[in-house]
């Protein structure tokens, strides 16, 4: 018997190549594009700006040989495509230039600020999730309902409605008027400092600390803020999830699991629901990654210490280092949730290895 390793011409065969190695490849030749492409638009922003780079660092009185000195330091003397190399070799190496408004190295401010978003954006999204799953849920269950009808006038206010809009009024019932919640700020000027940083999120160092007084007063002050991502993030998962859900009770299965005799919960909760949790995955972790990089208007409104309020405020200030190291970290932190979800996707359904 012929080998069947060799092909006619007397050459062996080379063993296929596996499936997911495949993958792999691919996404990670996706993502090294993505980043190139990231990179090589913020890059053009820093060189499009009406803003003087060298003048940024040495200021308008400097003499025209620190300017030249300066200008040459920075390498603006060399060609375009060189400029990009030194710019991507520095980003590569975790160096995005010192911030001309505080001195520091943008990673020591930005590792210092982003704790605050982090914090804020992931209890907006826990929000939206809890509430607006089970809404999704019954509306479709219940479709055409009072129900239904609110779920669906939820959503449109969640989309109509202006996010610093909705902070002011938020800020004037609940804090001016009510005295429910905090007002602005991360946490109260009596708690600032008791509590040593360990993960930054000021509410998970207070519980590792005890300090339950801190936990509260920043508890209060994260919660407003918090409430106002998370009614955006309900209202755009609870839509999804009503469209998902309205067709898969619409299949046969749904029609003969019931015929079986099989409960509604079973049915919705067992079958239907189960069937959606795949394509959640991706929703949420698309309302994440949107909390992550759109709560610059809510750290503006709310003063909160995050990423957003840092980038607005280095812009500004004509600090372009910090922007555009602010924006290259919120942009990898986006392609790496899409990532995540996309692994986690391929974990939950076997079918799509």
């Amino acid at each position: 018997m012929a080998d069947q390793n060799v092909n006619q011409t007397g050459g062996r065969l080379r063993p296929p190549v596996p499936i997911w190695v495949r993958k792999s490849l691919a996404t990670s030749a996706t993502v090294a594009f993505t980043i190139l492409g990231l990179l090589f638009v913020t890059f053009m922003i820093g060189r499009v700006m009406p803003i003087d780079p060298v003048l940024a660092v040495i200021g308008e009185r400097a003499t025209q040989a620190q300017y030249e000195q300066t200008f040459r330091d920075l390498g603006l003397d060399q060609p375009l495509l060189v400029q990009f190399w030194i710019y991507v070799t520095d980003v590569l190496k975790g160096d995005f230039g010192t911030s001309i408004r505080t001195g520091q190295e943008v990673t020591t401010d930005i590792a210092r600020v982003f704790p605050a978003t982090l914090e804020l954006a992931t209890l907006g999204t826990l929000f939206g999730v809890v509430l607006g799953v089970p809404l999704g849920v019954i509306a479709a269950v219940r479709q055409g309902s009072w129900i239904d009808q609110l779920a669906r006038f939820v959503g449109l206010i969640g989309y109509s409605m202006p996010i610093f809009w909705l902070g002011l009024v938020g800020l004037l019932i609940f804090y001016g008027i009510l005295g429910w919640v905090a007002g602005p700020g991360r946490l109260g000027i009596f708690y600032q400092g008791i509590v040593e940083p360990i993960t930054g999120l000021i509410l998970v160092d207070s519980a590792l600390r005890g300090e339950w007084a801190v936990f509260r007063n920043a508890f209060s002050h994260i919660i407003l803020p918090a409430s106002l991502l998370g009614y955006y993030s309900l209202a755009y998962i609870s839509r999804m999830t009503r469209s998902f859900m309205l067709e898969q009770l619409g299949s046969e299965y749904v029609t003969t699991a019931r015929v079986k005799g099989l409960s509604e919960c079973q049915v919705v909760w067992g079958h239907a629901f189960r069937n959606i949790r795949i394509q959640l995955v991706t929703v949420i972790a698309l309302a994440y990654a949107n909390l992550l990089e759109g709560s610059v208007l809510t750290e503006i409104i709310f003063a909160w210490p995050g990423l957003g309020q840092y980038i607005t405020t280095s812009l500004l200030a004509n600090d372009m280092n910090s922007v555009l190291g602010g924006t290259i970290v919120i942009g990898t932190i986006f392609v790496g949730i899409n990532i995540f979800s996309d692994l986690l996707y391929r974990f939950l359904d076997p079918r799509s290895k």
